[in-house]
């Protein structure tokens, strides 16, 4: 079946196994094109194996993936999104600008575009003046930056971010917010996953995620409302089985 003009990227019946073991169980999603889409659950609930699917770097072991209408995993869908991994894929011996220019030439850009791409996203994360240090002597704070400087480089019509601020301080996640709200609005959808809060009522709409499985999907204010709950994490723990 084909995907609606609407839809982004879908996942039906999707379940992920490592060596016997369920990582990932029966998760059906749409996601909308321009949309924050958040993943919100605890370290170990599988959010980080379901984006990976969700960014065609992994294949399912059950279920499908869809993204702009293709299955995944498809190598040339590559260079139409933005990843940026929980750890920090960087050159350490090269300079922040190195990196920048390496994984930009890498998605097709050169010449002024990519010197135009690069300042751009180089004064997003606040790196100008790091920019010819070395990675290795790079803060964990400043790496996640990079990390997220070179997702956003090519423009991507998909971001896909798995826990994009940790390490960031609160003033630095402020504008990176800010910046995803353009993009959003710009017509890119983003898929973020996060264990806070505050980031989670920032997006669109949620999958609540433990134990492998999707337990809600909502947006905040209903996620709220539809369990009489006055915060996020409130909702999120009635979804989970925890009643007060």
């Amino acid at each position: 079946m084909a995907i609606s003009n609407d839809i982004c990227l879908r996942a039906s019946g999707v379940g992920r196994s490592f060596g016997g073991r369920k990582v990932l169980r029966d998760i059906s999603l749409e996601v909308e094109k321009a949309e924050i889409f958040g993943l919100l659950g605890p370290s170990g609930a599988g959010k980080t194996t379901l984006v990976k699917l969700l960014a065609g770097i992994d294949e399912a072991s059950a279920g499908h993936v869809e993204l702009l209408g293709t299955k995944l995993p498809k190598l040339s869908m590559l260079k139409r999104i933005g990843y940026m991994a929980q750890s920090d894929a960087l050159y350490m011996e090269l300079s922040a600008s190195e990196n920048l220019k390496f994984f930009g030439k890498l998605m097709g850009l050169k010449g002024e575009p990519l010197k135009r791409r690069m300042q751009h996203v180089v004064d997003l994360v606040g790196l100008g003046e790091h920019l010819r240090k070395p990675v290795s002597s790079y803060s964990g704070g400043m790496k996640r930056r990079l990390s997220l400087a070179i997702a956003l480089i090519h423009e991507p019509e998909v971001l896909i971010l798995d826990e994009p601020t940790v390490g960031i301080d609160p003033v630095m996640r402020q504008s990176i917010w800010d910046e995803l709200r353009e993009i959003s609005a710009g017509g890119a959808t983003i898929i973020v996953t996060t264990h806070v809060m505050d980031e989670a009522e920032k997006c669109h709409r949620l999958g609540m995620v433990r134990d492998g499985r999707l337990i809600a999907v909502g947006t905040p204010d209903g996620l709220k409302q539809d369990t009489g709950s006055d915060t996020i994490e409130q909702a999120f723990l009635y979804y989970g089985g925890v009643r007060s």
